[in-house]
């Protein structure tokens, strides 16, 4: 991540020392009862964090994200009130290593039920070109694995978890985007909320299985839709398809890095050049909530299309689909226009 848009620590710091006059996290008791009978008190990061716990929790929780619509979520900044609200959560769900403001402010909140949905699956790094390589059976054999270790996950978190995050060595944090991982996290938040409110862990269960089924059905959707491209290559302004193109045996060519709004260089076009008309690529893809400029120089010089691949950090009234299942739909099918499936 680009350090010149990490926020300094002793800026949050000092916005927990104004929005908060007490540190002091509810316990589990508290937060089974959520407040005498009201609901459970979810704070979650940013849009993926917060689809899950939606439709996990369900009528028992209420979500507050931190992350407004149309807010590219690497950029935030935290008010001290944001801040202070999360020291308030029942329950906290987030993704280390995409927003190191989030990350500080938990750190210091003392909320007992946090959740980092890095610990329910497994981090890897990827650089701007990103192949498949089997990864489906690679995943399918993590999946039990993972699923079991997220039920500890949250309890035994610490700084040393041995997981390699985004602001450390370029681990590459967008999990969200391969269904299959990100059905290892849902399956670890539903344990995580079982634990956190026992009082309605039948309905988490019954959730998270529901989920977990939904998001099955999305990533045979994406096999099945991928499986005989024209080319494999695909463009994008943003290196955050990564897990998606090793999922499903194709190659991600990024113009820029993980970074959304980090600027390419001119020997890397000139590479997207070369490797466009090399692997017969026909489409530059740009996201909703980050600027298509590059992405269209691109394709003018190249005569290339341009076409939306959304990487889902936030749903807005641009967004092409109402929720996280719509917008995945939506870029299967761009995928497979670009990519000349059947």
């Amino acid at each position: 991540m680009n350090v010149r848009r990490l926020i300094p620590t002793t800026a949050v710091a000092g916005a927990v020392v104004l929005g908060l006059t007490a540190l002091s996290a509810c316990s589990t008791s508290d937060a089974a009862d959520g407040g005498n009978g009201d609901k459970l008190k979810v704070t979650a990061s940013f849009y993926p964090m917060q689809f899950l716990a939606e439709r996990i929790g369900g009528e028992h929780v209420a979500v507050t994200s931190l992350t407004k619509p149309g807010v590219e979520p690497h950029d935030l900044e935290l008010t001290p009130r944001q801040i202070g609200s999360i020291s308030e959560s029942d329950y906290v769900l987030y993704l280390k290593g995409i927003q190191p403001a989030v990350d500080d402010a938990i750190k210091q909140s003392g909320v007992q039920n946090t959740v980092d949905a890095a610990t329910l699956t497994t981090l890897e790094n990827h650089g701007s070109e990103v192949s498949g390589h089997d990864h489906g059976h690679e995943g399918e054999e993590h999946a039990d694995e993972h699923g079991h270790e997220g039920e500890e996950a949250h309890e035994e978190h610490s700084e040393g978890d041995g997981h390699n995050h985004g602001e450390e060595g370029g681990a590459d944090p967008h999990i969200w985007l391969d269904p299959v991982k990100y059905a290892e996290v849902a399956k670890g938040v539903g344990k995580s909320l079982e634990k956190a409110d026992p009082d309605h862990a039948a309905d988490y269960k019954k959730n998270t299985d529901a989920l977990v089924a939904e998001l099955g059905e999305l990533n045979t959707a994406y096999e099945t839709g991928l499986k005989n491209p024209a080319t494999k290559t695909f463009i994008t302004t943003h290196s955050a398809f990564g897990y998606l193109a090793e999922r499903y045996g194709l190659t991600q060519q990024g113009i820029a890095g993980i970074d959304p709004e980090a600027e390419p260089s001119p020997a890397r076009i000139q590479e997207i050049h070369t490797i466009a008309e090399k692997e017969k690529a026909t489409t530059v893809f740009f996201e909703t909530l980050a600027s298509d400029r590059t992405a269209k120089t691109l394709a003018k010089d190249t005569g290339l299309k341009t076409g939306v691949l959304d990487p889902l950090e936030g749903i807005t009234d641009k967004s092409q689909g109402a929720d996280y299942i719509e917008v995945m739909e939506s870029n299967l099918a761009a995928l497979q226009k670009a990519l000349g499936a059947k």
